[in-house]
């Protein structure tokens, strides 16, 4: 069953905290745009109160929690109910989905990211956002996960684990770049992008399918 009770009993202090840190979250959405094409259909998977589909103009959304669907829809985001490893949608339906720290969140992350591949374009892509394990900021979370009212229940990953998962789900990675270099109240301005992983502690990952890498060798 996806780990909704927190976001149910606690949806605007959820949605609040992405203004009290308006800078980590403006990093965060300048990481993940990226990585972000021009034109096509998008999908956010896990899209929450839509604060990372609205920025990155991706319109449609899906989230378990009917009260964080809610504010989404506000947003005017096109939203339904549902998870990541049942995605109601086509084969081959969207050029782009994008999934932002919902991958510690889902039950099974080989079965979601199969899921991805199925409902994505030969040439679309894959954009996954997350905490890295192994980074000062995982290592923090992990560390007060306990008292955490949301990443209690989380389980966190390492950038290896999440790539060696899209691999197995077919997608090829393309691409990451890392931000938040600094602890998150110490920030006060939007951080640098930096390609690769180890420093930061928010890292985007843009991975495509197989099928279109092949076609373009």
């Amino acid at each position: 069953m996806p780990r909704i009770e927190p976001f149910e009993a606690h949806f605007s202090e959820y949605d609040r905290w992405f203004d009290d840190h308006r800078f980590v979250y403006l990093s965060e959405v300048a990481a993940l745009r990226h990585f972000i094409p021009e034109g096509g259909t998008g999908l956010e998977i896990g899209a929450g109160t839509g604060r990372f589909a609205v920025p990155l103009n991706i319109r449609i959304g899906i989230d378990p929690s009917p009260q964080m669907r809610a504010i989404a829809r506000k947003r005017g985001l096109y939203v339904l109910g549902g998870v990541a490893e049942y995605l109601p949608f086509r084969d081959k339906q969207f050029d782009l989905a994008l999934m932002v720290t919902t991958v510690c969140f889902v039950d099974d992350m080989k079965k979601a990211f199969k899921e991805v591949y199925r409902i994505l374009k030969d040439d679309g892509s894959l954009i996954v956002g997350f905490i890295d394990k192994d980074s000062f900021l995982g290592r923090t979370y992990l560390n007060k996960k306990i008292k955490n009212k949301f990443y209690r229940y989380a389980t966190f990953y390492s950038v290896a684990e999440v790539v060696s998962d899209l691999r197995y789900a077919g997608f090829c990675h393309v691409a990451m770049v890392q931000t938040i270099f600094d602890h998150l109240n110490d920030i006060t301005s939007v951080q640098m992008l930096r390609e690769g992983y180890g420093d930061g502690g928010f890292v985007a990952i843009q991975a495509s399918k197989a099928t279109a890498l092949a076609t373009n060798r």
